[in-house]
């Protein structure tokens, strides 16, 4: 007997959520709180507020992390779904894409979903800088630079950031600066207006001073001018374009979001923020990483038959203000157009690194409500070592409006 044939199906966003994000350090506000416990947090945030669904349904907890050890180790898909009290039989597994983490996570549960073997799952990521920096323990091959497989610089990223300036001279720190002072101008308007607020789980912290409670993000600096931003030190080269204020900090943070077929969202009476329209990655020189979205972006317009002015929303994560700049300005699109990050970026909130692509994907659902004129929003991210990947989400509430 010939085994059943699958047919693709509709992947849509349930819902997604995430602690607030902290600086990362001994003074930060997760400096006593486990990684894995930022993960619990979430996923219990996202069985609450979807009460209808069964935890037994869900088939799958995919969660990524940079740098997988310690509490961030031991296969955290797994032990942070036991940890949240899932029955014993979800399973969960571990990804690493860097930046791309969360994102990588979704994509890779969504084909899954797509192909139907899977209904229901959990999606996200995690970094907790503080205890785990960027490269801990690792032991790059002395062949990618004694065989100049790559650039020294791209081993460093705050380097690679100085070499897409270098590509692109049009790109000024006085550029960077002011799109840095308008992200977290737009960040304070959104928390003001209680956007932000609708994204978090509030998170029980612990530190030397005793118990406190994470409700806000902690990396922000509402009010900064200019002037302020002009005064910060280049520290990766001698009269640099990049400094803290035009580039994302080093922080800790989770996401998690809910993903389903169409037709089980459907039979759970589960809401449907986004459906999924494709994702594509893309490799490009180490050295200038922050050009991925370029032609991970093309790629995919190129897939979906979609064009650049097709897309109402863009949310794109704001590593370094140049590498932003990079993919507006190849499309023509201004430093302030109002379709590109509303609600301000990871220069004011903060980049746990592999937990930011779920955070642009949340953020442009709760938009995707808002807008019923916006019919296609882009999440897109810049990746280490050289990759940029794209996803393009389809609002279930356009009303046909133009």
């Amino acid at each position: 007997m010939a085994p059943s044939t699958t047919t693709q199906r509709n992947v849509v966003f349930v819902d997604g959520i995430r602690t607030p994000f902290g600086k990362a350090g001994p003074k930060g506000m997760y400096a006593e709180t486990r990684a894995d416990d930022l993960v619990v947090k979430t996923i219990r945030e996202l069985l609450r507020r979807n009460p209808q669904l069964d935890p037994a349904r869900i088939d799958e907890v995919a969660i990524a992390a940079t740098t997988q050890t310690g509490d961030q180790g031991l296969t955290i898909g797994r032990t942070s779904a036991i940890l949240a009290g899932l029955p014993e039989t979800v399973p969960g597994f571990a990804i690493d894409r860097m930046c791309a983490g969360a994102m990588t996570s979704v994509t890779t549960t969504a084909s899954g979903i797509g192909f139907g073997q899977y209904d229901v799952v959990i999606a996200g990521g995690v970094e907790h800088m503080g205890h785990h920096p960027m490269g801990e323990g690792a032991d790059p091959n002395p062949r990618f630079l004694a065989d100049r497989l790559v650039d020294p610089s791209a081993l460093v990223m705050g380097n690679t950031a100085e070499n897409l300036h270098d590509r692109f001279p049009s790109i000024t720190k006085d550029r960077t600066d002011a799109y840095a002072v308008a992200s977290q101008n737009k960040y304070e308007a959104a928390r003001k207006a209680g956007f932000i607020a609708d994204t978090l789980v509030p998170v029980a912290t612990r530190s030397a001073a005793g118990w406190g409670l994470a409700t806000e993000d902690e990396p922000p600096r509402p009010g900064t001018t200019l002037e302020d931003l002009a005064k910060l030190k280049t520290p990766f080269r001698p009269a640099g374009r990049i400094t803290a204020g035009n580039a994302a900090g080093l922080n800790d943070g989770a996401t998690a979001a809910l993903l389903a077929g169409e037709d089980t969202a459907l039979e759970l009476g589960l809401p449907i923020g986004m459906r999924m329209v494709g994702f594509a990655f893309q490799g490009v020189d180490p050295a200038v990483m922050g050009i991925g979205p370029v032609p991970a972006t093309e790629k995919l317009l190129g897939r979906t038959g979609l064009k650049i002015e097709d897309i109402g929303l863009f949310e794109i994560n704001e590593a370094f203000a140049v590498q932003v700049l990079a993919f507006l300005e190849h499309y023509g699109i201004a430093d302030d157009d109002p379709r590109v990050n509303q609600w301000g970026g990871a220069i004011a909130c903060g980049h746990p690194l592999a937990s930011s692509g779920v955070r642009l994907m949340t953020q442009l659902s709760r938009q995707f409500a808002q807008r019923p004129d916006v019919r296609y929003g882009l999440t897109t991210m810049c990746i280490g070592l050289g990759m940029g990947g794209t996803v393009i989400w389809e609002n279930p509430n356009f009303d046909g409006a133009k």
